[in-house]
C-alpha cells in the first residue's frame, strides 16, 4: 500500500477527529497532499489541499472548522477536524500528487460518521 489512511470513525456533532494519511517511501517528491471526501449519493469533492511551500486551501464549509497539515520528515498529512457536523459525514480519502513521477497517489479512504 502506498498511501495508507486512518483516522475515520463516529463521532458527535460538534465532536472532532483527526484523519492520517501516511505515504510510503516509495512515493518521491510530494508536492500536494490533499483531502477529498465523497458523501453517498454525491460526487467526491475537494476538502483541503496543503503544497509543499506550506500554501493551504479549504472548501468554504469547512473552514475554520478543519485544519490541514503535513509532516515531510514522516511523509506524512493529517486533517484535524473540529466541531464536525452532520453533513460532514462521508468517506474521506487522502491524494499526493508527486512531480517527480507526475501522478497522483490516492489511499483507500476513511469512514467519518457525525451522528448522535
Amino acid at each position: 500500500v502506498q498511501l495508507q489512511a486512518s483516522g475515520g470513525g463516529l463521532v458527535q456533532p460538534g465532536g472532532s477527529l483527526t484523519l492520517s494519511c501516511t505515504a510510503s517511501g516509495s512515493i518521491r517528491r510530494i508536492k500536494t497532499m490533499s483531502w477529498y471526501r465523497q458523501a453517498p449519493g454525491k460526487q467526491r469533492e475537494l476538502v483541503a489541499v496543503i503544497t509543499s511551500a506550506g500554501n493551504i486551501n479549504y472548501k468554504d464549509s469547512v473552514k475554520g472548522r478543519f485544519t490541514i497539515s503535513r509532516d515531510s520528515a514522516k511523509n506524512t498529512g493529517y486533517l484535524q477536524m473540529n466541531s464536525l457536523k452532520p453533513e460532514d459525514t462521508a468517506v474521506y480519502y487522502c491524494m499526493a500528487y508527486s512531480d517527480y513521477d507526475v501522478r497522483d497517489y490516492w489511499g483507500q479512504g476513511t469512514l467519518v460518521t457525525v451522528s448522535s
